[in-house]
């Protein structure tokens, strides 16, 4: 008989591969520079979803309603493309932010401090520091614009005949002409308007775009504690209590209610900036009567210069009391205005400056006007009160670095002050260019300062003696700069045959593996730079220090103060102040020059909207008259858009795609997103300067910590970057069991040589076309596919006996 067959087992119940519901949005944002809707999605037909013709979000024509037939979009999401740069570069207007480059760049001091916890006194300290810093700088513009206008034109060459008669336009303030503005102190008080009225083109300006920008309120959402931000470690698995890993702050300072509302501030310090401009015109007209009157016994009463010499002082002092009292509120959305002092103070200012006008327009007739106006001293303790604030930023930065000392912080914390520096220098090398170029132009054949057949005596000697540590400086630095490019030829040589074993068994090209390993070499350059912002800074600041001390021991420009020191000594002296004044005039030219192309050809303005594009990311905390900070309005718009598209979209997915600094756009609105929907966005990165250039140059911003709380707050995330990218670079995020973020370096190219496939040969694309890389496209894909949510398309089958019965995802 033959055996019963056994029955057959029981077989699974038939399930298909799961699917997602919903519609899958990608968001693109592009970086520096700016791009097209069309370039960044790859049609020339594109619509307008969101936004205005400043910054908006735009779709291909066929994707409009996407969200209406997911079926369409089960291999590729929907993309979306969201454009911001009319921020930065627009009209032509915009290219007069190059002469407010030294307000921008000690804006950017503000963000440099080093990571601090539980140190609010010393935080607290590092910004008024930097913010009175940003104050000397106003006054040192408005000094400069009093130097060329009072000084120069009014005081000296009006009051020599040679120069009056080569300027005719000057002839109705000649004292040969005997007119009712012959008199110093009526040439002082019309001349004043100059730079009064560069004071208010800089209030106007700062009012036009603080309502543009500022003023854009974000989103709605809760307020937070302050102890929700600073010493909250964020629970990560059971052993969180044992994770040696520093603590990461619930909700980082990015995403803080209040972080991109900067309203109040920039108004209180547009008030007290606008004040202090005001009296710098008003102290150096009534300085000048109230010298006089103080000389002889003229027909003025020496008590009304004491008195508006004393409201002058008086109001400067509530001007720094302004400046140090507050700083910036962001644990909430502070949406209030200090009207009295807005409205007050700027007008108390100009109140004082018209009675200053007033003082000097009072009749003198013995008043004559020679040599030049005393303002030497006003310069040098200008010159050296930011050197002392620069040095005292220092100290405090170090003292902050020291606590929480983290490896990758530039210049071991000391990045802020070295920029503050160069902001400080910046400053006086475009004053002082300006005012040593209207001197040569006034002097004619002469030489200012020289006393070699000069009509006027020429700026304050202090500027003589800046310009002339220039060309010092510029040879200290061939030092870095040879050894960089040492070191750039040996990292190319040694990276030959890395480069030969990546790409074999392919028969290597000397020709090809040299260039490749030149791109490579040059690309990390951008890690040295650090150091030569450090060199720059010490040099500058032990040259300026130096030029203080030459002048005010000689009093004389460096060629006269040399004189008889010996025939090398004096040789130097005469070169370093002659090449020193035309690179100083020279540069002021290539300024001008560099800002009228801009207005008038669009593409010169894009590329300077690059520079704008990463030097005014920051809101405005420190100098109100800064370019204005475009993130104020990228980063609400973006979050907005991810937390409008996901509330209409139930079971829909949302990737944030962004290349270099919108990769900076991205996560920072990311950080801004409401809880219930961060777990629905994730966040896909390329070319990124997160860790790179942001994390170490603004720790407390983009540091180590604040990094991972992104990682641990994000639902997936992953970072594109190549070997051959000067920009871009790993995050350096690995937190166990979570994958690393980091997925590079790609391959750059992609083929070593020619192929039957490539016959041409592929191009080393460095930090662009990150799409053209197929590892882009695995990246986004990884990230729709962690996101979910996923469902079967059959009901799930029981447990099976003996399982755990935990979900595997």
């Amino acid at each position: 008989m033959a055996p019963a067959t056994p029955p057959p087992s029981p077989s699974p119940p038939a399930t298909e591969p799961p699917q997602h519901t919903g519609t899958a949005l990608e968001l693109l944002v592009h970086g520096v520079g700016g791009a097209t809707p069309q370039e960044m999605l790859d049609d020339p037909r594109t619509v307008r979803v969101t936004g205005d013709t400043t910054a908006a979000v735009y779709r291909r024509t066929e994707d409009a309603h996407g969200e209406k037939h997911p079926e369409r979009y089960r291999d590729e999401p929907v993309a979306e493309a969201y454009c911001w740069s009319g921020l930065t570069s627009g009209n032509g207007s915009r290219a007069l932010w190059l002469l407010l480059l030294p307000f921008m760049v000690v804006n950017l001091a503000h963000w440099m401090r080093p990571t601090a916890t539980g140190r609010t006194r010393a935080v607290r300290l590092y910004g008024v520091l930097v913010r009175l810093v940003a104050l000397s700088l106003t006054v040192l513009l408005t000094a400069a614009a009093c130097e060329v206008a009072l000084d120069l034109l009014a005081w000296q060459c009006a009051g020599a005949d040679a120069c009056a008669e080569r300027r005719s336009w000057l002839g109705f303030l000649s004292e040969r002409q005997g007119g009712w503005w012959s008199q110093p102190g009526r040439r002082l008080a019309l001349a004043a308007v100059v730079p009064a009225a560069l004071v208010g083109l800089l209030w106007y300006l700062s009012n036009r775009t603080w309502s543009a920008y500022e003023s854009q309120r974000p989103l709605d959402g809760e307020d937070f504690a302050e102890d929700e931000f600073f010493g909250a470690a964020v629970d990560h698995g059971p052993d969180a209590e044992d994770d040696p890993r520093p603590p990461v702050p619930v909700r980082p300072a990015l995403g803080r209610p209040g972080f991109w509302y900067g309203r109040r501030l920039v108004a209180r310090l547009r008030a007290a900036h606008t004040a202090a401009g005001f009296l710098t015109v008003a102290a150096a007209v009534a300085g000048a009567a109230a010298r006089y009157d103080r000389g002889t016994e003229g027909p003025v009463p020496r008590s009304i210069g004491a008195a508006v010499e004393g409201g002058i002082a008086l109001c400067a002092l509530v001007v720094v009391w302004v400046v140090c009292r507050r700083g910036r509120s962001e644990r909430t959305r502070d949406t209030r205005l200090d009207g009295a002092l807005i409205s007050y103070l700027p007008g108390s200012a100009l109140v004082l400056f018209g009675l200053a006008v007033l003082y000097a327009s009072w009749s003198r007739p013995d008043w004559q006007s020679s040599g030049a106006l005393p303002v030497e001293t006003a310069f040098r303790f200008l010159t050296l009160g930011q050197g002392v604030l620069v040095v005292a930023l220092a100290v405090v930065a170090l003292g902050l670095y020291r606590r929480i000392p983290e490896p990758r912080t530039v210049l071991y914390g000391l990045g802020g002050p070295a920029v503050a520096m160069l902001a400080c220098a910046l400053g006086g090398v475009m004053t002082g260019g300006v005012a040593q170029r209207v001197a040569d132009w006034l002097d004619g054949p002469g030489t200012p300062g020289m006393g070699r057949s000069s009509d006027i005596a020429g700026p304050p000697v202090l500027l003589s003696w800046q310009a002339s540590v220039i060309p010092v400086l510029l040879l200290l630095l061939l030092v870095p700069v040879l050894v960089l490019v040492v070191r750039t030829a040996r990292t190319a040589r040694r990276l030959g045959p890395v480069i030969e074993a990546e790409y074999a068994p392919e028969p290597s090209d000397e020709g090809r593996t040299r260039r490749i390993a030149r791109i490579r070499a040059a690309a990390a350059l951008t890690d040295s730079a650090p150091w030569i912002v450090g060199v720059v800074s010490t040099a500058t600041l032990l040259l300026g220090a130096g030029a203080v001390a030459g002048s005010w021991y000689s009093d004389q420009v460096p060629g006269r103060a040399a004189d008889g020191s010996g025939p090398l000594l004096e040789s130097f002296a005469d070169a370093a102040q002659s090449t020193g004044s035309w690179l100083i005039g020279f540069g002021v030219i290539l300024f001008v020059a560099g800002g009228r192309r801009a207005y008038k050809d669009a593409s010169a303005r894009r590329t300077i909207g690059i520079l704008w594009d990463v030097g005014t990311f920051w809101p405005r905390a420190a100098h109100p008259f800064a370019p204005p900070c475009y993130a104020e309005r990228a980063v609400p718009d973006l979050a907005s858009r991810m937390s409008a598209w996901t509330s209409t979209t139930p079971r829909g997915r949302l990737v944030i795609s962004g290349h270099s600094q919108g990769s900076v756009l991205a996560a920072s609105a990311v950080w801004q997103l409401p809880d219930a929907t961060r777990p629905r966005v994730a966040l896909l990165t390329y070319g990124s300067p997160l860790e790179r250039l942001y994390g170490r140059w603004f720790p407390a911003y983009f540091g180590p910590g604040p990094l991972l709380g992104l990682h641990r707050s994000v639902h997936c995330w992953r970072n594109l970057w190549r070997a051959t990218d000067p920009i871009g670079g790993p995050v350096r995020i690995c937190a166990d069991p979570d994958p690393s973020v980091d997925r590079g370096p790609l391959k750059d190219p992609l083929a070593y040589g020619r192929t039957t496939k490539l016959p041409l040969p592929e191009p080393i694309l460095g930090h662009s076309d990150y799409q053209a890389d197929p590892a882009f496209a695995d990246a986004r894909a990884d990230l729709l596919a962690e996101l979910g949510p996923q469902v079967p398309r059959q009901a799930e089958a029981r447990t099976q006996k003996g399982t755990s019965g935990r979900s595997s995802g």
